[in-house]
């Protein structure tokens, strides 16, 4: 339920809502709007009696919530969220905000060039990670510490902010110092211990989409976040896994536009893992804008072919310049969704 005070409701007004909400066992959180402060009612398992709350000093409406995921719905609020990651905006009507960087961190020197790069490029946002959830055991997991030590010179040295994964527990704890925003990847979207270890963090969370994960899955994902009181939260569609073989997962661009109805969220599009090979990147992520994404999530690399991990999904530095031109083309010409 969500009970929606009056425009010219005091704070005491909100606070003895908020002590009857307490009062008939549930857990209240204010959630301030432009216009209005509404407090949305958790922790029930059934309909909630709007009874004990509409005849309350300072309340306007009791409204129910119809969706099992009630933070994050746009029932409980309309207006788009927007976030701020290191000085860039994401969401809303902001422009589309490009994160680039390697799958992997692997060295000091190839980082290095990659940032200059891509800084020269007007890119503020880099990506790399340094625990790497991978598929074979035998793979190159990342290099952990002294990948975090590599980050946090490449932000010394560099105007930008750094998104890089968290695995578990224990690595969230050594990785929120060092990221602006912390992600949590398609294996671990139902990782509910790491989901609520991720809504203590006052840092944002990039959620990626589950492998086979439903969109109201997904929500129900980041709606751990924000009930753990962590309302930073940007949603990314990265494809699922299908019958095709033509590319490493199907990108499901109707959840881009199905996602921004029912929820307030931000949402970005990974075209790289989507497609696993790189000459699908680029159309890809055009589709991605022009469905209406906040953004894109790209590797790039200075030498695919030598990459630790998903060498043939990343671009050259010159294929991220032609990406990056055309996503700047297809935005100015209005065609963004």
């Amino acid at each position: 339920m969500l009970i929606v005070m009056d425009h010219a409701a005091t704070p005491a007004q909100v606070e003895a809502v908020m002590e009857q909400v307490r009062a008939c066992g549930f857990r209240p959180v204010p959630m301030p709007g432009a216009e209005r402060t509404a407090v949305c009612v958790l922790g029930n398992t059934g309909p909630v009696n709007p009874a004990p709350f509409e005849n309350l000093p300072g309340v306007k409406e009791c409204i129910r919530v119809t969706k099992p995921y009630k933070l994050v719905s746009r029932e409980t609020q309309p207006q788009d969220t927007v976030l701020t990651v290191a000085g860039v905006s994401v969401g809303g009507q902001a422009p589309p905000v490009l994160i680039a960087g390697p799958c992997s961190v692997e060295s000091r020197d190839q980082m290095l060039r990659t940032v200059e790069y891509l800084v020269s490029r007007g890119v503020k946002l880099i990506r790399g990670g340094v625990f790497k959830p991978r598929t074979s055991p035998y793979a190159f997991q990342g290099l952990g510490e002294e990948g975090l030590k590599i980050l946090e010179e490449i932000k010394q040295q560099f105007p930008v902010g750094v998104v890089t994964e968290a695995l578990d527990h224990e690595n969230f704890n050594a990785v929120e110092p060092v990221a602006d925003m912390i992600q949590i990847g398609a294996r671990n979207m139902q990782n509910f211990s790491l989901l609520r270890r991720a809504g203590q963090s006052r840092k944002p969370i990039l959620l990626k989409r589950g492998l086979a994960a439903t969109l109201e899955e997904l929500l129900m994902a980041a709606e751990y976040i924000l009930a753990g009181g962590n309302r930073q939260v940007v949603l990314c569609e990265r494809g699922v896994r299908t019958f095709a073989d033509h590319t490493r997962n199907t990108l499901d661009l109707s959840a881009v536009v199905v996602v921004q109805q029912l929820s307030h969220l931000p949402v970005l599009v990974d075209p790289s893992h989507a497609a696993g090979k790189w000459p699908y990147v680029i159309p890809l992520a055009l589709a991605g804008v022009a469905a209406g994404a906040h953004g894109l999530l790209v590797e790039v690399h200075p030498d695919p072919p030598r990459a630790l991990s998903d060498g043939p999904q990343s671009l050259t530095f010159e294929k991220f310049a032609e990406l990056q031109e055309k996503v700047q083309r297809l935005t100015a010409a209005g065609l963004r969704g």
